[in-house]
């Protein structure tokens, strides 16, 4: 039987061919995901081990504490006096104080280089006496900074942008535009700087003045001297620490960084994992349907091996072992695919922007292990039920000419298993609708409702398909034969069409609630935002004071208010206070007031939302005791209360009330009104008079919508291209089946060549009925994309609440034609190929 086996899959190696691929395909998937996120893991664990080379313990601010009376605004910097201390230690060789904080970089064309949040500033740590080197950086070219004006850039910066020694750069820390001259460039292991981001110096005393305070440092690096190990230095260190510090070892840094980007790179893994299962699934129809074919056609060849002494057992390890072959076979190349794919993405990320370290392509054992079972253990379980099927051929059906069809009782059976199947699942969905967090309950649905269709799609086909009986009729006989072929063996066009219906579901949700979602947005923007302009960082860190009082000074501006974020207690809770300016915040936002008004934000007075309220017993008139960041104790008093929203909420007071609090009043983002509203011009002067700075970004109500719809465009055109596997898979589906039909109906295509139906005829039968199924399985998907799009919209909108459902009515249609473009091109092939048939050699008998 295991001879028998082999034979017959040398024997099928056409019809056999499409499964390889769909399963070729997956494994790739799979492998290529597997290779290219452990490469990338271990490119940036190994920069990042080699950033910390030469650092034997940290020094850094540690935990305020949990407790109501602890510091909100958690621990400062540290001192001079602490460096000093922990220089003679005994053990310590190196002591570095380090100041560091965001720092953005315009190249030469004025944009902003580097990745964002790794664009970063520090200090060129000259020792106590001004002449020393820092340790953490080799100077390449030049000097290191001495004093205000001077910077000194990473080398890898330098190269990508083009700047030299003697050059004058432009950079922002927290807003104002700075003109520095570069005196110097340096090599460094900075994970961060590998990974494509941007590191710029100054000299110590400017470093503190814009990241922290004169004489007070980020942190403090430590090197041992020869023989000292690193837990004992850090334990001398400890000895000296004040209560709101902690001492950490190099190795423990090293550590911790590993854990995190393991933890990105699992992030990344799953996600794409879950898309390579997506297109698994999709080529596990692909599979059941070859198999199931391939019986149906050695259902003579089975029964007579039952008739000679094969028993059920046997024929059933025949289906399976031939299984078994071909996923080895799919499952090795797909994985030599996948390395392939690893490779490319790599060196793709460049292409797009980012920076890889330098490091090997890593291919783990795991991977190769993963990639093997899978596509074994997918293709074997996939052809289980046809190998069932076959173990159950009588012997006596050895002398008919094909096997017994579906029996009555089987078919009611499936369709009320469907029934169940797909009602459950629809009812799970809606149910969870209704609950505060019905993420997994609509999951779960959704899964049983996919299924369930799927199992009642044989009963579907014939009605859905006669709905295309008056344009098939257009096309004559072809378009009559077409569709009586697309219902002739309702399973096989159910398993063709629901590997297609799959993936448009997937895309069709998808695409409802990015619609849905961006229109929320822009009726958020433009129901709670009555400022002209936003003023932000473009990595939305916080902006500096002067931000504000330029935009103030500036001709045409009627009205500016910032909002300041600032961590406090209240009432004993962690609760972050906004600060507003009392006078001209009522003319930028939109509120719905339930008690009082603008007029109440002033003072000791304070706004609250009314979630917030409702959760601590506030009310308007209580008092609420407030500890703020600086430690100091104060009491507010609430005027009003609003509802919140997702631009607006929490407890909100006048900046005069708190900005004495704040170590430096910096704020999230400033927003500003004008005498003649938005415009190109006054757009232009605002950023002219912040100096073009590529770190600002000035914002009106429709840029703020277009940012939010750009990364929702991206975010779902990644996804379009990674569901595109799955389609790609049902497309190798519908060819397949044609294929495999055209074998199955030679005798009936060859007759009806012989009875006058010419090539051309013939090539429309074999378009129109991949057309026709193709097309089937695009309106089931489309209209489960709609539903599960509803249901997700539902959940959706308990947090946004401006969410309204929107049916992109164009992509809909776009993803329909999708289909049919899908059934035009699979029935390429097998019509060609029915159309080349020889006559006499297909009507003869056997």
């Amino acid at each position: 039987m295991f001879r028998t086996a082999l034979r017959n899959v040398l024997a099928h190696k056409a019809r056999l061919l499409m499964t390889t691929l769909a399963v070729m395909l997956g494994v790739a998937f799979v492998a290529g995901t597997l290779v290219f996120t452990s490469t990338l893991s271990a490119a940036f664990e190994k920069s990042s081990a080699k950033g910390f080379e030469g650092v034997d313990v940290v020094v850094r601010p540690g935990s305020s504490g949990d407790g109501p009376d602890a510091d909100p605004g958690g621990p400062s910097d540290l001192p001079r006096e602490l460096l000093e201390r922990t220089r003679e230690l005994p053990g310590v060789e190196h002591a570095t104080g380090a100041v560091s904080g965001f720092a953005a970089l315009a190249g030469k064309d004025g944009g902003l280089v580097g990745q964002g949040w790794s664009t970063r500033g520090g200090n060129y740590y000259t020792g106590p006496d001004g002449s020393g080197e820092d340790p953490r950086y080799d100077l390449r070219d030049g000097r290191a900074p001495r004093g205000s004006g001077e910077v000194a850039l990473d080398s890898r910066t330098a190269e990508r942008t083009g700047y030299g020694v003697g050059d004058t750069v432009r950079l922002s820390v927290s807003g104002p535009v700075r003109e520095e001259k570069v005196t110097g460039v340096f090599d460094t292991d900075d994970g961060d700087v590998a990974a494509g981001g941007t590191l710029v110096l100054f000299d110590t005393a400017t470093a503190q003045e814009l990241f922290s305070q004169p004489g007070r440092y980020s942190e403090i690096v430590l090197t041992a001297s020869g023989g000292v190990d690193q837990r004992e230095l850090k334990r001398s260190v400890e000895g000296i620490l004040p209560e709101q510090a902690e001492a950490v070892t190099g190795q423990t840094l090293a550590d911790d960084q590993a854990r995190m980007i393991e933890a990105e790179m699992e992030g990344m893994r799953t996600g794409l994992l879950v898309f390579a299962g997506i297109s698994l699934f999709v080529g596990v129809f692909i599979i059941a349907n070859t198999f199931t074919m391939l019986v149906a056609q050695r259902t003579r060849e089975l029964a007579l091996l039952r008739a000679v002494g094969a028993g059920r057992r046997q024929v059933t390890r025949s289906v399976l072992v031939e299984a078994l072959v071909v996923g080895a076979i799919a499952a090795g190349i797909g994985l030599l695919a996948g390395i392939g794919i690893g490779a490319g993405l790599r060196s793709m990320m460049g292409t797009f922007g980012a920076t890889v370290p330098d490091g090997p392509l890593v291919v783990t054992p795991a991977a190769v292990a993963a990639s093997l079972v899978v596509g074994v253990v997918v293709t074997v379980l996939a052809a289980w039920l046809p190998a069932r099927r076959a173990a159950k051929v009588p012997p006596v059906a050895a002398m008919g000419s094909v096997h017994a069809p579906a029996t009555v009782r089987g078919l009611v059976v499936r369709n009320t298993i469907g029934a169940v199947l797909a009602g459950a699942g629809a009812a799970l969905v809606l149910a969870a609708t209704g609950m505060d967090d019905g993420k997994l309950p609509m999951s779960a649905g959704a899964g049983l409702l996919v299924i369930g269709v799927f199992v009642l799609t044989p009963l579907l086909s014939r009605p859905v398909i006669a709905l295309a009986s008056p344009v098939m009729r257009a096309f004559g006989v072809s378009g009559k034969l077409a569709r009586l072929n697309a219902v002739r063996n309702p399973r096989r066009t159910a398993a063709t069409a629901a590997a297609l219906m799959i993936g448009l579901t997937l895309i069709t949700g998808l695409t409802v609630i990015a619609s849905s979602v961006q229109k929320g947005i822009d009726k958020m923007a433009t129901e709670s935002l009555r400022a002209d302009y936003v003023v932000s960082m473009a990595n939305y860190l916080p902006l500096s004071p002067e931000i504000e009082r330029t935009l103030a000074e500036q001709d045409g501006v009627t009205a500016v208010s910032p909002m300041r974020h600032s961590p406090s207690r209240v009432g004993g809770d962690y609760m972050p206070l906004t600060g507003v300016d009392g006078e001209d915040f009522g003319k930028l936002v939109e509120l719905d007031f339930v008690q009082g008004s603008f007029a109440d934000l002033g003072g000791e007075s304070v706004i609250v939302d009314t979630g917030t309220a409702k959760a601590h017993g506030w009310r308007t008139g209580s008092v609420l005791e407030v500890l703020y960041e600086d430690g100091e104790r104060g009491e507010l008093t609430v005027g009003g209360l609003y509802r919140d929203n997702e631009m607006m909420t929490g407890v909100m007071l006048d900046t005069a009330v708190l900005d004495p609090h704040l170590e430096k009043a910096t704020s999230m983002q400033v927003m500003v009104a004008t005498e003649g509203g938005p415009s190109e011009s006054t757009k232009s002067a605002l950023e002219d008079a912040l100096g073009n700075n590529p770190a600002v970004l000035v914002q009106d109500k429709e840029d703020v919508s277009e940012s939010v719809a750009q990364m929702i465009t991206l975010m779902l055109n990644m996804l379009y291209g990674l569901l595109a596997m799955a389609v790609v898979v049902a497309v190798l589906g519908v060819v397949n089946t044609l294929a495999m039909s055209v074998f199955e109906r030679s005798q009936e295509i060859g007759m009806l060549r012989a009875i006058g139906l010419d090539r051309r005829g013939t090539k429309r039968m074999i378009r129109l009925e991949s057309l026709v199924i193709s097309l089937f399985g695009g309106v089931l998907g489309v209209g489960l994309g709609v539903f599960f799009g509803w249901a997700a919209g539902e959940l959706i909108s308990a947090s946004l609440s401006t969410y309204e459902l929107v049916l992109p009515w164009g992509r809909m249609g776009v993803f329909l034609a999708l289909a049919a473009l899908v059934g035009v091109l699979a029935a390429l092939w097998p019509a060609r190929r029915a159309a080349r048939l020889n006559m006499l050699e297909a009507i003869k008998t056997e």
